[in-house]
């Protein structure tokens, strides 16, 4: 993890030296103590917000924001060749721990690259990261590498995998208020990329930014055939006017675990009534654009109204009841669901 970068005065003063020929001097660290206590003055008075870390390379977790850091010859640092997952840590539980790690390692899988640890020590890593870190609320986000080693394209020079973990205290709340959206004119990425959890996430940010570019929230991809695929980093679902809960099929798209869970527990709106039904489709530009209802699915969400779509109404432009009703099942879920979904954190 980075250290906090300059400040926007700092960098002014750097390009007004270049630009008036005056000598720039950089600094050199001869030895670790002073790198340290550089890295150290940079964190100064800065909220802890990542209170614990964990990396194999350094073989436990690291208390020290300044410390929180990877090495440069990491081949997902230089190549881009990791993955990552997120769990949700809410009310002192971990929300969907296993779900996660499952999809981890099946991202890990298509990437090639092989865990240091099985997935029952992965887990364990996890917890005691969570417990030390104290941490009630937030994030616990996490990669694995191909690992340091060179700078060359192949990982051949890589002696092991590396795993890295963070926590992230950050608030975690439901998404009341609707967004507008566009439709991305960034390429999306192909079905193997897409389908699998990994660091290469330009594409996305790009989407993300030509979308704030024009005051909205984000933007949706539309796949080679011209059906809906998803959004930056969250997947897409829609209310239907027959009241039917649609996601798209997950075959060129990641498979959300958010989206999976809200289609097991829709089925309980199913029963009640309100909704007639849930199920998976291709949907056309069009007929999504026509649908009552619209919403972002994701962990930290869970779910996010949508309300516009390129200029142009969802259903009457208002948050749909159904989807509150939906992101009240949820939410419910995260707080208060069973504990094979939640998972109490051992605080130490």
């Amino acid at each position: 993890m980075a250290t906090p970068g300059s400040s926007c005065n700092e960098k002014s003063v750097m390009a007004s030296e270049v630009e008036n020929g005056e000598e720039f001097k950089v600094d050199v660290f001869s030895s670790s103590e002073e790198l340290l206590s550089k890295l150290q003055e940079k964190w100064k008075g800065k909220p802890k917000t990542y209170p614990a870390m964990y990396s194999s390379v350094f073989g436990g977790i690291i208390m020290d924001q300044a410390m929180m850091v990877i090495p440069m010859d990491d081949h997902m640092v230089h190549r881009g060749h990791g993955v990552f997952d997120t769990a949700i840590i809410l009310g002192g539980h971990l929300y969907e721990l296993d779900a996660h790690l499952t999809r981890f390692l099946k991202s890990a899988s298509k990437a090639r690259i092989d865990s240091p640890f099985p997935k029952s020590t992965l887990k364990k890593i996890l917890i005691q990261l969570a417990s030390v870190s104290k941490c009630k609320e937030g994030t616990l986000r996490y990669w694995l590498s191909a690992g340091p080693g060179d700078f060359l394209l192949s990982p051949t020079g890589c002696s092991s995998s590396a795993f890295y973990a963070v926590v992230i205290d950050e608030s975690i709340s439901q998404c009341k208020e609707g967004v507008k959206v566009i439709t991305s004119k960034i390429p999306m990425k192909s079905p193997l990329f897409a389908t699998m959890k990994n660091v290469n996430y330009l594409p996305n940010v790009l989407a993300k930014m030509e979308a704030e570019d024009v005051g909205a929230d984000a933007s949706i991809w539309i796949d080679d055939e011209g059906f809906v695929a998803e959004g930056p980093n969250v997947n897409v679902a829609f209310v239907t006017n027959e009241n039917e809960l649609v996601l798209p099929f997950f075959d060129k798209i990641l498979s959300g675990c958010t989206a999976m869970r809200l289609l097991e527990v829709a089925e309980e709106l199913v029963k009640r009534g309100p909704l007639k039904g849930v199920r998976l489709a291709n949907l056309s530009t069009e007929e999504a654009k026509k649908a009552k209802e619209m919403m972002f699915v994701g962990s930290t969400l869970p779910l996010l109204p949508i309300v516009e779509w390129d200029g142009v109404p969802i259903g009457d432009g208002k948050v749909g009841e159904l989807t509150m009703a939906l992101s009240d099942l949820l939410w419910h879920d995260m707080v208060a669901g069973p504990e094979t979904k939640r998972f109490l954190v051992p605080y130490v």
